[in-house]
């Protein structure tokens, strides 16, 4: 059985997705940051995923991760965070972040499955990754991994394919950082709560600029 982890931080104004603004308000990219979370966690509900944790930085818990553990992120780089939430847990385990509302629960399936591989990897469109899983949680295979570049979905792999890990590869998705991220990503789903937000808040903007 497999435990399903999802990184997230508390969607606060000026904390969450601030490279929406502009044209967003701070307060409007909040809201469309826990919109994603909400689309992310609707995404995932139905897969077999033995145990449900919430690897969150914040204070309140959002209410669609009723019936998942909350893990408090550790203190460091992202890698690190990363790498102590996979040794904290025994047994195959896959993570993923909050920014690919667009995520369906067929995009992550395979992970969940009894193929034969050691690894399962989510390219992004930026270089980075959605997924990660790993049958033998090791954080030393994370820890180190420069974070938050366009190479780091390439080093990640590398490190991987270089332990000896046989790796699947799920389907690449865009994470939302920028505007045209969003926009692309609510373009793709239409019917998740971000996309409606989106189109409500840029539908906003645009006439604010008329």
């Amino acid at each position: 059985m497999t435990t399903l982890i999802v990184i997230a931080k508390e969607p606060l104004p000026g904390k969450a997705k601030t490279r929406l603004h502009p044209p967003f308000t701070l307060e409007q990219a909040a809201e469309l940051a826990a919109a994603a979370i909400d689309d992310t966690l609707a995404a995932v509900a139905d897969l077999p995923a033995s145990r449900r944790i919430l690897l969150f930085e914040g204070t309140h818990p959002p209410r669609s991760a009723d019936g998942y553990e909350i893990m408090p992120q550790t203190s460091g780089d992202l890698d690190q965070r990363l790498a102590a939430a996979f040794d904290a847990v025994d047994g195959p385990a896959v993570l993923i972040g909050m920014d690919t509302p667009q995520l369906q629960a067929a995009d992550l399936a395979p992970a969940f499955g009894e193929g034969a591989v050691d690894a399962w990897f989510g390219p992004a469109a930026d270089g980075g990754f959605w997924a990660f899983g790993m049958r033998e949680p090791r954080g030393d295979l994370i820890r180190g991994v420069p974070m938050s570049r366009d190479d780091t979905g390439a080093i990640q792999l590398n490190r991987l394919e270089a332990a000896g890990l046989r790796v699947g590869m799920l389907r690449e998705l865009t994470d939302v950082d920028t505007f045209d991220d969003a926009r692309r990503v609510a373009a793709a789903a239409p019917a998740t709560a971000f996309a409606r937000l989106f189109t409500q808040y840029a539908s906003a903007a645009s006439s604010s600029q008329v």
